[in-house]
């Protein structure tokens, strides 16, 4: 169960499930094809590398703050000359008065996620996050996480540590409760015979190759979870000295 602790914070993430050029979307929560590609970038994998050694590593995501789901428009090649604008998959140029390409582009602003990450090769992943090769990302390269990205490194239950120590952001709890509900996204379904927030999703990457990207599917449970009120903050200020000082206390 060893394994390590991250925060996905920033402006803006996106994490896109079936995108096309032009329809970019996101799911409500980090992707598992999102995820290993954080890693690997930070590992210094090439893009045409083997992804196996990613395979044995679960997911738990908890849902600290949904965010707000927008999307952007965009256009591509408007106003260039012909000879200029983005070529076809032929290679051949569009005819006149096609030039434009239209893109619709979705992203989570002030989501909030924490993830435990456990499963062989896991241990190597925090050490790799904090001095990463590459950049690491919220799904775009445009989209810089906040800088706790890695809570703790070593972990010797990170599972139990997501759902009874680390602090969640404000959020109202009628007044008496003890426990407040959060959403969860596990990956431990098998021989789940119940299907109540299942739902199979196609981004298990095979390959991040620019010429042969490839995905598998992975059913994933999402369900809401009564985790102590004691975790949730009182206001942004006290969620951040308590970050600041969980991180602190396990350095």
């Amino acid at each position: 169960m060893t394994g390590l602790l991250l925060r996905l914070a920033g402006p803006m993430q996106s994490w896109g499930e079936h995108s096309a050029f032009g329809e970019r979307d996101t799911l409500s929560f980090p992707s598992r094809s999102g995820l290993v590609g954080m890693f690997a970038a930070a590992q210094g994998v090439e893009r045409r590398e083997g992804l196996k050694r990613y395979d044995g590593l679960r997911l738990l995501v908890r849902v600290d703050r949904r965010g707000i789901r927008m999307s952007d428009f965009h256009t591509v090649g408007g106003g260039l000359p012909r000879e200029r604008t983005v070529p076809t998959a032929e290679g051949k140029r569009r005819p006149e008065g096609a030039t434009t390409i239209v893109t619709r582009r979705a992203y989570l602003a002030d989501a909030v996620f924490t993830v435990a990450v456990t499963g062989p090769g896991s241990e190597d992943l925090g050490p790799a996050l904090l001095s990463p090769r590459w950049q690491s990302y919220l799904g775009r390269r445009s989209f810089v996480p906040d800088p706790l990205l890695v809570l703790r490194e070593r972990v010797s239950d990170p599972e139990h540590e997501l759902r009874t120590t680390v602090p969640l952001p404000y959020r109202r709890i009628p007044e008496g409760r003890e426990t407040v509900e959060v959403e969860m996204v596990s990956e431990r379904v098998a021989g789940d015979a119940d299907a109540a927030g299942r739902t199979v999703l196609n981004d298990v990457p095979l390959s991040f190759a620019s010429d042969r990207r490839r995905y598998a599917s992975r059913e994933v449970r999402v369900e809401r979870t009564a985790l102590p009120a004691e975790l949730v903050s009182d206001g942004i200020r006290e969620y951040q000295e308590r970050l600041l000082n969980y991180v602190e206390e396990h350095r």
